[in-house]
């Protein structure tokens, strides 16, 4: 027999996903960035290195708001324009290091979320990281979905 839903668990979710984003927000503007160079960040080194339209697919920019992204992250020494080796026109960006500043004003959150999810037992941390790699897809696909043909 399957448990009800709570009524409230919507405006859970969308108070989860709010703090998710405002973290962002503010981990960025800690460090001198905007919200989407942070997810840029984020995208390269879940990703590795990828061309310029590759990141602004990904990102959601057009051509010349990518080319500024890119460029903000590389005057402030987090990315590096590759040349593509027998293609002269093409570059693939690629992080340079690890950013420790970045990593050090998101570490207290990390750690924070990383004490609830030791919390849980092995069985439910399973069934937590099956959601979020389940519901990662699904927003994915949901963004997809969204973009213009």
């Amino acid at each position: 027999m399957s448990t009800p839903m709570r009524a409230d668990a919507s405006e859970i979710y969308r108070r989860y996903l709010s703090a998710v984003l405002m973290h962002g927000q503010a981990g960025a503007r800690a460090v001198d960035l905007g919200a989407t160079d942070l997810y840029a960040l984020n995208i390269l080194e879940l990703s590795g290195p990828m061309t310029p339209g590759e990141l602004g697919a990904r990102s959601g920019l057009t051509t010349g708001p990518t080319t500024r992204l890119i460029d903000r992250l590389e005057e402030a020494g987090y990315v590096r324009r590759v040349p593509v080796p027998g293609d002269r026109r093409k570059v693939t960006v690629e992080l340079v290091g690890k950013p420790a500043e970045l990593d050090r004003v998101l570490a207290p959150a990390r750690r924070r979320v990383g004490e609830i999810v030791a919390g849980y037992s092995p069985e439910q941390r399973e069934v937590l990281f099956d959601y979020f790699t389940r519901a990662a897809d699904a927003f994915y696909q949901a963004a997809e979905d969204l973009r213009p043909s």
